[in-house]
């Protein structure tokens, strides 16, 4: 099997092809990969088409549960909170993280949704060492988006 953040960074690559912000995600159980997806949110006008949503969608339909409870998330940006408390939702037992999210990330840099002990249900969330390449496609797709007229 493909490494998952790999694939996961395929899958952002797409997305920025399209013009939307580039950001890939994949579930993994039992090593397989169940769902996987990209952002859509520009191309679809849908708010909630973020990669970690669609992914838990085909995931959910996958396996015909909404608990996910023994599957990885690889995602290429830290969630949002949305897609956080979807994380939360579903039971995702692990999130593996590219890039971290300074502005938005709800999963150690602004929010700790993971580890809240409010919550009934936390999860392990850790950083992938393709960061770096999560980080820079970002960068390189926003400075491009900048400097069009």
């Amino acid at each position: 099997m493909i490494d998952p953040m790999e694939r996961a960074l395929e899958l952002a690559k797409i997305a920025g092809s399209k013009g939307e912000v580039p950001v890939g995600a994949v579930i993994v159980f039992e090593g397989q990969i169940i769902g996987e997806g990209f952002n859509t949110k520009e191309s679809t006008q849908v708010v909630s088409h973020h990669a970690e949503m669609i992914a838990i969608e085909r995931a959910c339909n996958h396996l015909g549960s909404w608990r996910l409870n023994d599957c990885q998330l690889f995602v290429t940006l830290e969630p949002c909170l949305m897609c956080a408390g979807a994380i939360y939702q579903a039971r995702i037992e692990r999130v593996i993280i590219g890039a971290k999210d300074p502005k938005a990330g709800a999963m150690g840099s602004l929010y700790e949704i993971h580890s809240d002990q409010r919550l009934n249900h936390n999860f392990q969330v850790e950083e992938h060492k393709l960061g770096s390449e999560c980080s820079q496609l970002l960068k390189d797709f926003f400075r491009k988006r900048r400097a069009k007229p």
